[in-house]
């Protein structure tokens, strides 16, 4: 018999799952992982991973690793039936820090998140483990299952259902995953020994037969073909079929190794809900939708982000139990735009009819020669991004469309005193973050406010102009003012390349978070000072010239935003919005959680 106990109990080990445990890991959540494989599948389902996707591998130190082996910046090419280049989409800004589009082999992605399991004594993998039984109880939920014959027990306080679209622990709890499935099939082929001179994904949309061929790293590459009508499954996966069809793009180049063949269906599928009482659903075991636009791996990730926090926070007895009902309020409704968007995506790939086709031609052609519109096509800003409007945000009073609150927060770099340029979420680590653009937000703080949220773990940020904006301005008098964070020692460390050692604690500790070698401090304050040598935040500044304070969750979503003088009315409004209890601000117990430590973060 194989006993366990966690805080949390996540059920299936792909993408979402593991980067669900990775989050808690770094929060210093206990958490058993059960996976009915014995190891990674070795091929691969998801082929794209975006911006937002690494900026979570950011936050748990293993994106240098995933894009090791990635093809990044990877651009995409639509075709008519005649052969005719629609449009090259090739997306170059990173407003998040990261690529916005990304190729990888999920096999080699998924050993990564696991190996990052490894970093974390309070993080548990059993694989080969099928779980049979879901009893919820007073005090949380058990499992049961077995392991290679052996029964197993696992105690959990919460269950995160990660286990796909059959998913066990989304039917042991009645929920129901609405939607359709499209009554077309698609032929998914992957090779490998790829020689075709092709560097960007093609999508031939044509109306009889539409198709699409993705270059992936090392060597692999992906076709997708639809069936017809009259085609059966056992034929098309015939060796005759596929190279045929696999035939028509290598004419003049050597033809590749077939690694696998499978017919699929394409579902768009929401859950009526993603959470019941201490279980929820992510990835998709809450929400499956066509492969179109390669958003179904993200949007389990983005599930992960949205979840993890909060679990930790709650945990830590730093937020009221209330704040895990804001996951299906926040999660549910852009799961439901991806998958509705996928699908329309999907249907501009198989136009009706010639006649349909030359129209949504005419249009590709016709918005290209608009410059903004243009933009938004080729630089992929079409894609649909979360806006919480309900949940954990506090929205403005008024309606306002500008408004940054409740939208992922970009990620600009920022400079040190000593010159150390890093990414924004790098200075931050993962936690709550209070910036202050051209204040200093602990100043605007009483005791009592400014202890609400040392007690979650947040950083105090003052965001000053560039050196070069102009000479004597308040930023170089707070620059000689600051005191560096680290020793020599840390510095050395930085310089050489390597990890550096970080003091973590924030939601899941409760301790005084963890700043990044050679950050100065304010010795009046604490906060931390940074400039703004990308000029993102004199931008932000300009545009809204209220918004003096900026307030990040850990997952990089604007929380809200104010001037400065209102920052502790807004904080008492966080305070009762969060749950807080008050014992959270006094209870520092809890001992600091051991670093990441896999990746360089600079």
């Amino acid at each position: 018999m194989i006993r366990e106990s966690a805080d949390v109990a996540i059920v299936g080990a792909g993408p979402c799952g593991v980067t669900l445990s990775n989050l808690l890991g770094t929060y210093g959540v206990s958490t058993v992982v059960l996976d009915r494989e014995s190891g990674v599948i070795d091929y691969p389902r998801a082929v794209a991973v975006d911006d937002e996707s690494l900026r979570t591998f950011q936050a748990v130190g293993l994106v240098h690793e995933v894009l090791a082996d990635c093809i990044q910046n990877a651009p995409i090419r639509y075709h008519n039936s005649q052969g005719r280049v629609l449009a090259h989409v090739g997306p170059s800004g990173q407003p998040f820090g990261w690529p916005r589009r990304n190729l990888f082999f999920q096999p080699l992605m998924e050993a990564t998140l696991r190996r990052g399991l490894d970093r974390f004594a309070g993080v548990r993998l059993l694989a080969d483990t099928e779980v049979t039984g879901l009893e919820r109880t007073a005090d949380g939920v058990v499992l049961t299952g077995a392991r290679n014959g052996e029964d197993v027990t696992v105690t959990a306080r919460y269950v995160v259902g990660a286990d796909g679209g059959r998913s066990f622990v989304r039917r042991s709890v009645g929920v129901e995953l609405a939607g359709e499935t499209n009554p077309s099939k698609w032929l998914v082929v992957d090779v490998s020994d790829d020689q075709l001179d092709a560097p960007y994904s093609a999508v031939h949309c044509d109306p009889v037969r539409p198709s699409m061929t993705i270059p992936l790293p090392y060597g692999h590459r992906r076709f997708e073909f639809k069936l017809l009508p009259d085609e059966t499954d056992e034929r098309m996966v015939t060796d005759e079929v596929v190279m045929g069809l696999l035939a028509q793009h290598y004419r003049d180049t050597p033809m590749p190794r077939i690694s696998r063949r499978r017919i699929y269906w394409h579902h768009s599928r929401i859950a009526t809900t993603f959470q019941v009482g201490p279980v929820f659903l992510a990835g998709d075991a809450a929400h499956l939708q066509p492969p179109f636009f390669g958003q179904g791996m993200n949007s389990g990730i983005r599930d992960a982000t949205n979840l993890g926090w909060k679990l930790a926070a709650v945990l830590a007895g730093r937020a009221d139990e209330r704040l895990l009902d804001t996951y299906d309020a926040e999660r549910r409704a852009h799961a439901e735009t991806m998958v509705s968007f996928a699908t329309r995506v999907g249907a501009m790939y198989e136009p009706r009819n010639r006649f349909t086709e030359r129209v949504r031609d005419a249009f590709f052609v016709g918005v290209q020669r608009i410059p903004g519109a243009r933009d938004y096509i080729l630089q992929m800003k079409y894609k649909p991004l979360p806006r919480y409007t309900e949940g954990a945000v506090l929205a403005p009073a008024t309606p306002d469309k500008g408004s940054p609150v409740g939208r992922m927060f970009g990620q600009p770099s920022v400079e040190t005193a000593d010159r150390l340029r890093m990414k924004l979420d790098d200075v931050i680590g993962p936690s709550f973050a209070v910036l202050g653009i051209g204040r200093d937000p602990a100043a605007a703080l009483s005791a009592e406010g400014l202890a609400f949220w040392q007690a979650l773990g947040a950083l105090t940020i003052r965001v000053d102009p560039a050196r070069t904006a102009r000479r004597g301005a308040p930023a170089e008098d707070s620059a000689a003012a600051a005191t560096p964070a680290n020793t020599a020692a840390e510095a050395s460390a930085t310089t050489a390349g390597e990890a550096p050692t970080r003091s973590t604690g924030g939601i899941g500790t409760g301790a005084s978070h963890d700043r990044a070698p050679g950050t100065p401090t304010d010795p009046r304050t604490g906060s931390l000072l940074v400039r703004d040598i990308d000029g993102a935040f004199r931008d932000l500044r300009l545009g809204r010239p209220t918004d003096e304070i900026i307030i990040l969750r850990p997952d990089r979503y604007v929380l809200a935003v104010c001037p400065a003088a209102e920052l502790e009315a807004t904080t008492r409004r966080l305070r009762a919005l969060l749950g807080v209890p008050p014992a959270a601000a006094r209870d520092d117990s809890t001992g600091p959680v051991a670093p990441p430590t896999a990746s360089p973060r600079f």
